[in-house]
């Protein structure tokens, strides 16, 4: 289990209104970490259970949007950069990095009307998995089969999946590829080399299923991909099909574009599909499982339910209303990696083995992004992605931690998925050091004057570690006092030096000598602090009606006094 915060939400919080992103409630414990990379930002961040951020890459890009651990400190980050075709979910290029922000494969696709998004999947061979989207024109859409007043002026967006071998820096080798084009059906025009009976063909996909604006262009919008390498089989989830799909990875790319080879002996055919038998016609509206789901994966070995499909189910127009669930499913599936299917029947399971929903359902909505993975003692990492907030359940269901995203900021936080890393893996975590430099001194200052000055705070800790700042003023009992900024959150050693603009007004006693100094704390870590040294003078004060007094008493005096007068001349 894990550890930290919050209460459980499902409304939009307005701008206007604070929450609270940083307590913890020790309800259980255990070492590990999470990443992530919030959508609306270029920083990917390490956290450990108290929600303490460990480590940080920055990058030149928002996220394309998945962020996955590789080990010893490297990093897997889709990256977003703007070219081609897509919608949500839209990258262009993936990433490695190393813990200290090297970049050491920049790999692109976004060229020729094809655009890699939303998820990657690093295999063991070290090759990686790119879900992407191709352009077919309106014509050779309906030269498929598609139904014209299906088909956008701008054409449809298939999806293809390509396996990338890094062989440099900045360059990669396409060494296997699935074209869901390759396997299409229809029954809409007989005079296409794919009409046929759709129900009869399973392994298959009917290019007139999904409407919508959102179909009619991005036709699949899959945004998941996960890796089998004990069936060397990919699962992919179909979004707009409200489906997973099961394909054989065994084959060669020339045999994926057909229905024969591989492990399977399929093909690229669909080896298994589920939740939405609707899909294939072999149920109804009435038997959809799934609802605009997300990150469909297989639950690790020696993981409890090992073998099994987790996936993060929206509830998007679910019928017994809008509301998100968790559900694990054991899939029809022999130690061959054979699926079974009864002829004219959907697949199976009916029914789930697992199944997590709040209490009361509706609480718990993100009708889009999100995320959920099983952890090694059984209970389940879920990643509520429009919240921005995380949360671990046990098999019972009980919430036994919870932690809030702030960053970039607590309205603008959204996360497409979360990975859990285990105890031992990540290093020790970069140490942000406080450093001041420079005092605050005022000499004859009139009373009740307003004074300003100013100092300098700096990270000087390990390479990037997030200084969290702010200001006490606690030892200070006279003034007032103004900061600009009176605090600051993850200062970087390579930001260098932030200047804090003081003002007070002076107090209204004359005469008088003030002294104290202002704390700079490191939020985090109470040790770590330095004191800046203040002192402000108020002068002496004789009012212009004394002055005169004296000035006439002293001329009186040496007028009757000429020796003295006499005196002070002659000295003079």
């Amino acid at each position: 289990m894990i550890v930290l915060l919050i209460e459980t939400s499902c409304v939009t919080i307005p701008e206007s209104q604070s929450i609270n992103t940083a307590s913890v409630q020790p309800l259980s414990i255990i070492d590990g970490h999470i990443l992530f990379a919030p959508m609306d930002s270029t920083i990917t961040y390490l956290i450990d259970s108290n929600g303490n951020v460990n480590h940080t890459w920055s990058s030149n890009f928002l996220p394309g949007v998945a962020v996955w651990w590789l080990g010893d400190g490297t990093i897997l980050r889709t990256i977003r950069v703007g070219a081609g075709p897509g919608t949500g979910g839209a990258g262009g290029g993936v990433q490695k990095v190393q813990w200290d922000g090297t970049v050491v494969w920049d790999f692109r696709y976004n060229t020729d009307g094809n655009l890699s998004h939303h998820d990657v999947k690093s295999l063991p061979n070290g090759n990686v998995l790119l879900i992407s989207w191709e352009t077919k024109t309106q014509t050779e859409a309906i030269a498929a089969g598609r139904i014209p007043s299906n088909v956008s002026s701008g054409g449809v967006w298939p999806t293809h999946i390509i396996e990338v071998q890094p062989t440099g820096p900045t360059n990669g080798t396409i060494v296997w590829e699935w074209h869901v084009w390759d396997h299409l059906i229809q029954d809409y025009d007989a005079s296409k080399a794919n009409y046929g009976v759709v129900a009869d063909h399973p392994e298959l996909v009917d290019i007139n299923y999904g409407v919508g604006l959102m179909s009619m262009i991005d036709w699949l919008h899959m945004n998941s991909i996960d890796y089998n390498a004990e069936f060397d089989q990919i699962l992919i989830s179909a979004h707009n099909f409200d489906e997973i799909w099961v394909i054989d990875h065994s084959t060669t790319t020339q045999e994926a574009a057909g229905h024969s080879g591989g492990n399977s002996g399929k093909g690229g055919d669909l080896l298994y599909r589920w939740g939405n038998p609707k899909a294939y016609q072999a149920g109804s509206i009435h038997d959809k499982k799934l609802f605009g789901q997300h990150d469909a994966t297989w639950i690790k070995p020696g993981y409890p339910g090992e073998g099994d499909i987790l996936v993060f189910n929206n509830g998007v127009s679910r019928p017994a209303g809008w509301y998100s669930s968790v559900d694990e499913i054991v899939p029809p599936v022999n130690e061959n990696g054979e699926y079974y299917l009864q002829h004219g029947s959907a697949y199976g399971p009916e029914s789930l083995i697992w199944t997590y929903t709040a209490n009361p359902p509706l609480s718990f909505c993100s009708g889009i992004l999100s995320g959920a993975q099983r952890l090694k003692d059984g209970d389940t990492l879920i990643c509520d992605g429009t919240a921005g907030r995380f949360f671990e359940v046990t098999s019972d269901g009980s919430t036994v931690w919870e932690y809030t995203n702030p960053y970039p900021t607590p309205v603008t936080n959204n996360v497409f998925k979360i990975v859990y890393i285990p105890p031992g893996e990540p290093p020790e975590p970069d140490v942000p050091n406080l450093y001041c430099t420079g005092s605050l001194s005022w000499t004859n200052v009139k009373p009740g004057v307003t004074v300003t000055g100013s100092f300098q705070v700096q990270n000087i800790g390990d390479t990037g570690s997030l200084l969290n700042w702010t200001i006490n003023t606690s030892s200070i009992t006279w003034g007032t006092w103004s900061f600009t900024p009176v605090s600051g959150e993850n200062l970087t050693p390579e930001d260098g030096q932030i200047t804090v603009q003081v003002s007070v007004s002076a107090p209204v006693d004359p005469n008088t000598g003030f002294e104290g100094y202002l704390r700079v704390e490191n939020k985090n870590d109470p040790s770590d602090f330095q004191d800046i040294p203040v002192m402000l003078k108020t002068p002496v004060t004789i009012t212009l009606f004394r002055w005169t007094i004296l000035n006439q008493f002293l001329l009186h005096f040496f007028q009757k006094h000429l020796l003295l007068d006499n005196l002070l001349e002659f000295f003079s």
